[in-house]
């Protein structure tokens, strides 16, 4: 199983961004799979996922600016960013873990990591 990402870069404030996330040995669809992001000197934080059942949830600082989809056909993970801010600046990882239920946000509870991609959002 692996993940690889894509996307990301710099953004204005106000601005948007995508990330993807292709997967492969495994069909990303049936398990819980999401994001997290990490700033420099923070700890990694959650910030959103997708179940079996396409529920989604999302961390209270991205909800309404952020959404996450799949591309099933394509088995890729997509992290859409909008009305970025600087607090959004972070290495972005997408991960999936090996059961079909989300409901956790630590790090520890996510099997499958990808190499992270740097988001970096001026003021």
């Amino acid at each position: 199983a692996r993940l690889v990402q894509s996307g990301g870069g710099s953004a204005q404030a106000g601005g948007s961004l995508r990330l993807s996330c292709a997967a492969s040995g495994f069909p990303l669809s049936m398990y819980c799979r999401g994001w997290f992001r990490q700033a420099p000197g923070k700890e990694r934080e959650w910030v959103a996922d997708i179940d079996n059942k396409q529920q989604t949830r999302y961390a209270d600082s991205v909800k309404g600016r952020f959404t996450i989809s799949q591309d099933n056909a394509e088995n890729t993970l997509y992290l859409q960013m909008n009305s970025l801010n600087p607090e959004d600046t972070a290495m972005y990882f997408c991960v999936a873990r090996g059961l079909t239920f989300c409901g956790e946000t630590r790090p520890i509870d996510f099997n499958y990591w990808a190499q992270g991609t740097q988001v970096t959002v001026s003021s």
